[in-house]
């Protein structure tokens, strides 16, 4: 924006006439009275009467509201300290920089002080179902019919937040349908402003990342995040490309939001030391709070259970489940070793991968692709409907998930909640929810460990029907309790 120089016939007088319509949803929000504007030199005035420019906040608002666009903290700043030399003129080659054709035949309002703006746009247009988008669908549709809730998307260019369409919003609670259409064509923007805004999902995109920065800072809105873990932080050699440092910048948006809620103790352990880590930066760092996530299991119909039992068991031999990502952090390159360490010792049993993503998954498609040659029964499998999951969940002898770092390990909890044994790491998350009862657990990083785990399981049936015992008698959590207490985290804090 440096050196922008805004005269009245650079400025188009579609822009202009957007300015002055949108001038009273500025002064209502700031509390001052509206006036009508119709040229550049009375929209100065009104903006010189309305804002403070040395107020950071007032800056942020007006270009927001004005041009139907989020900026970031550079411009806020720079706006600011420009207009406390020459007024409100500059707030004009401000706007004129930020506004475009497309951003002026938006519709703008401003949250209201009782609403809950949630982001949800991730999970509408994510054509698979990753750990993240089920928590965003089972807490929206706990949350659906509350009137203080609105559910918000991105528009293209992530410069601005709007309101679901209706096929949107009908995609976030069922992940079945289709992907909608997506357009911005009469679009209703919500400006952050008042009330309370959640995001759900991640935020890595580094200029959504940079606009969020600017709301938690300027905006009087209170902002919260759910935190689900800090793994490209801590086992960064595991995740994709370039996660690292989207990541970091999602965590430059968050360290100036009012409250973290996290699904696990283990994340807030990993989020806390972030946290306390901004001191030294001379930043306080949001509240970090844990709710630990729910799993409630639906029924299966037999029909499903037939399909899921012709699909997957193999006659005579136990079927032993994989859930996860095909990734390395899931160390399923150490389940495929310790696998055919058995079946060289003679064991017998189907082995089954089911996840969605997958990143630097070579080795193990090779792996897999080696042992099916060699006639080992295993297979990988993609994208798995929900139904035939929790059905192949029930027909498993035993699941097995040894990854090295989870914000929560949702597998873990399906696995038991459903009554079936499963081999989890030590540490973390995974041992919290171990805790429970229904699990073995090993050192992912040893693979006598787990190859010991996996025998006793395949072999010995009293310890097998125990652990059952145990996992049938856990206390379910719903995700009504956990909707509730993010809700109570969010709103009541």
């Amino acid at each position: 924006m440096s050196g922008t120089v805004a005269t009245v016939d650079q400025i188009a007088p579609e822009f202009l006439a957007a300015w002055c319509a949108r001038l009273p949803i500025v002064t209502r929000a700031l509390g001052c009275t509206a006036v009508a504007v119709s040229s550049v030199k009375s929209l100065t005035v009104a903006l010189d009467q309305a804002i403070n420019v040395t107020n950071h906040q007032d800056v942020w608002l007006a270009l927001t509201v004005l041009s139907g666009r989020l900026p970031d903290e550079q411009i806020v700043i720079e706006t600011s300290r420009r207009a406390s030399l020459d007024g409100c003129s500059h707030m004009i080659r401000a706007l004129r920089a930020l506004t475009t054709t497309e951003s002026i035949r938006w519709d703008v309002r401003v949250s209201r002080d009782d609403e809950v703006l949630t982001d949800a746009g991730d999970t509408v247009y994510n054509p698979s179902q990753s750990g993240i988008q089920r928590v965003v669908r089972r807490l929206a549709a706990q949350w659906r019919n509350r009137l203080d809730v609105t559910f918000v998307a991105w528009v293209s260019g992530l410069v601005s937040m709007r309101e679901l369409s209706d096929p949107e919003e009908r995609r976030l609670f069922d992940a079945d349908l289709p992907l909608p259409v997506r357009t911005d064509d009469g679009a209703t923007v919500v400006v952050p402003w008042r009330g309370t805004y959640l995001l759900p999902e991640l935020a890595a995109e580094p200029d959504r990342a940079n606009r969020l920065r600017a709301v938690a800072q300027f905006s009087r809105i209170r902002t919260v995040a759910l935190g689900y873990d800090c793994i490209p932080l801590t086992t960064s050699e595991t995740v994709q490309p370039g996660m690292s440092a989207g990541f970091a910048s999602y965590l430059t948006a968050l360290r100036h939001f009012d409250a973290i809620v996290t699904d696990s103790m283990a994340a807030a352990v990993e989020f806390g030391g972030w946290a306390r880590a901004l001191h030294a930066i001379g930043l306080v760092g949001p509240t970090i709070s844990p709710a630990p996530l729910a799993v409630e299991v639906p029924e299966t119909p037999q029909w499903v259970l037939h399909e899921s039992c012709q699909r997957f068991q193999v006659a005579g031999m136990p079927l032993v489940l994989v859930v996860g990502s095909h990734e390395p952090r899931k160390n399923h390159l150490a389940v495929l070793h310790a696998a055919e360490r058995l079946w060289v010792q003679g064991a017998v049993f189907n082995l089954v991968f089911v996840g969605g993503n997958a990143w630097q998954s070579e080795r193990f498609a090779d792996e897999i692709h080696s042992l099916r040659v060699r006639g080992r029964q295993v297979e990988a499998v993609r994208d798995l409907p929900d139904a035939l999951l929790w059905a192949i969940y029930r027909l498993a002898r035993f699941t097995v998930f040894p990854s090295f770092n989870e914000g929560f390990g949702l597998p873990v909890a399906e696995s038991l909640a459903v009554g079936t044994p499963v081999i989890t790491s030590r540490f973390g998350s995974m041992a919290e929810i171990a805790a429970g009862g229904g699990a073995l657990v090993v050192d992912p990083r040893d693979e006598d460990d787990l190859t010991r785990a996996m025998a006793r399981l395949l072999t010995d049936d009293l310890l097998l029907e125990r652990l059952r015992h145990e996992a049938r008698g856990r206390d379910p959590r719903s995700w009504q309790q956990y909707a509730d207490d993010v809700w109570s985290l969010t709103v009541g804090g």
